[in-house]
């Protein structure tokens, strides 16, 4: 006798987990499907979680380096990599048991195995203990993920050539490594290596580092990439990579120059890939895009009745935060809730290398492209004085507001602590504030708050203290 559910989730990433807990919170009955051994899928395990507690590792031994300034004296400080491991597990295994103590909370069913669709509201889960097991359910949302996808010429062996999954089992810091790709992962990564002593370089396609983002952070986070003795080569294409037993050779070409590259390993960052085989996708009428990801509408809904898709595996940006708003939108629609449709100019985008960056909203280029016209502001760090005491005066905030009717359209930061600044912008946005509203937001002093205040007194034309 199958199993009856009002919701059947495969994966507990940030999408299926998130999406779950709401299911049960709306007393719908609700069952998880995971393969991996834990819950929380590559955000936790392999992705967000555990890169971010590597670079606090490597941004904290930085600052240790350079403690004499504010008075600390500290002599010849080390890094112990094997411990930054244990502490990076520590972070991931606390995230996983939080997660396993919610389902038992929302008394929602993990099954854990392989899930596929095997009919019309059927999952059919193969079994990691052995054997398989029939859900049979009135909704499924698919939250499978995605994988890291590398280059066809750049062949990943996981021993020279890595990708974001098998560096972050590496057990000894490299001398050297070269970085393909300039997004937040190839970004974030080049960022932990060049500050626990690895030379380090980037290899970039496009003009800019970070290629999403406003062409003027993009410019700034080169500017103090360089500073940091970060080889960044971007407007760069790779010709073809060999490994030998000391390292890699890459060759590539820019601006009709040839040269080769030597590290001891290639980390290949060049973006994540859909899981969308061997789910059961023959049994139905779903439709893939062009770029291999799930056909969705609005409300997350696929092309067959009954079946839902979010996260990694649509066509939308592959972000957490995303999934998890998805994962929220997909059962409040199927509780009847009537929920809003998200607003994907409203995405926030996070970067945490050093300096951070981050944004949300429209950039300069796609605002003009959209037809507004726009008014900007940008506004130093060097004039915060918070950032100063921290000896953090670098990189700057710009908005891009319409100038009709003053609204702020985007704004975007590359400094210290920018990915936490984010919040006030990601609101500003959401409730349609002006540049002059933000300007006349009184703003604690000191905090690296400020700036936001100031980046808006500049768009306005009356910046204080520039």
């Amino acid at each position: 006798m199958a199993d009856l559910f009002d919701v059947v989730v495969i994966g507990s990433g940030p999408g299926g987990y998130v999406c779950a807990i709401r299911a049960a919170q709306l007393g719908l009955r609700t069952a998880l499907v995971e393969k991996d051994k834990r819950l929380g899928g590559t955000c936790l395990h392999r992705g967000c979680i555990p890169t971010k507690a590597l670079l606090w590792t490597a941004e904290l031994y930085s600052h240790i380096q350079h403690a004499a300034t504010f008075g600390i004296d500290l002599k010849n400080p080390s890094i112990n990599w094997a411990q930054a491991h244990v502490h990076k597990q520590k972070v991931v295994d606390k995230g996983a048991n939080g997660i396993d103590m919610l389902m038992k909370k929302n008394k929602i069913t993990v099954v854990k195995g392989h899930g596929r669709l095997a009919g019309k509201g059927k999952v059919e889960v193969t079994l990691t203990e052995g054997g398989k097991q029939v859900l049979e359910t009135k909704n499924v949302v698919l939250a499978m993920g995605s994988v890291p996808k590398s280059l066809p010429n750049v062949a990943v062996d996981h021993k020279r050539v890595l990708n974001s999954d098998s560096v972050l089992e590496l057990k000894e810091i490299p001398k050297s490594i070269i970085v393909l790709g300039a997004g937040a992962v190839g970004c974030e990564f080049a960022s932990v290596f060049a500050h626990v002593g690895s030379k380090t370089t980037i290899v970039e396609y496009m003009p800019n580092l970070l290629p999403i983002e406003d062409v003027d952070a993009s410019k700034e986070l080169e500017r103090f990439f360089r500073r940091r003795e970060i080889d960044v080569m971007t407007g760069t294409k790779v010709e073809k990579v060999e490994t030998n037993a000391k390292g890699v050779r890459v060759t590539v070409t820019a601006g009709g120059e040839t040269k080769v590259l030597e590290a001891e390993i290639l980390l290949s960052a060049v973006g994540r890939a859909p899981v969308t085989e061997d789910f059961g996708r023959a049994t139905t009428n779903l439709q893939l895009e062009k770029n291999g990801t799930i056909k969705v509408d609005q409300f997350q809904r696929t092309t067959e009745a009954g079946i839902y898709a979010i996260g990694d595996i649509t066509p939308y940006p592959m972000l957490a935060h995303v999934a998890s708003a998805q994962g929220v939108l997909a059962v409040e629609h199927i509780a009847g809730k009537n929920p809003p449709a998200l607003n994907y100019d409203r995405v926030p985008s996070a970067t945490y290398c050093y300096p951070e960056v981050a944004s949300v909203g429209l950039t300069e280029k796609k605002a003009i492209e959209r037809g507004y016209e726009v008014k900007v502001g940008k506004f130093p760090f060097t004039a915060i004085h918070k950032a100063t005491i921290s000896d953090e005066s670098f990189g700057m905030v710009k908005v891009v507001s319409d100038k009709k009717y003053d609204e702020v359209l985007g704004v975007h930061l590359v400094g210290p602590h920018a990915t936490e600044l984010l919040a006030e912008a990601c609101v500003a946005l959401k409730l349609e504030t002006t540049t002059e509203e933000l300007a006349r937001t009184m703003h604690a002093h000191p905090t690296l708050s400020e700036i936001m205040k100031e980046a808006a007194e500049a768009t306005l034309g009356h910046a204080i203290h520039i």
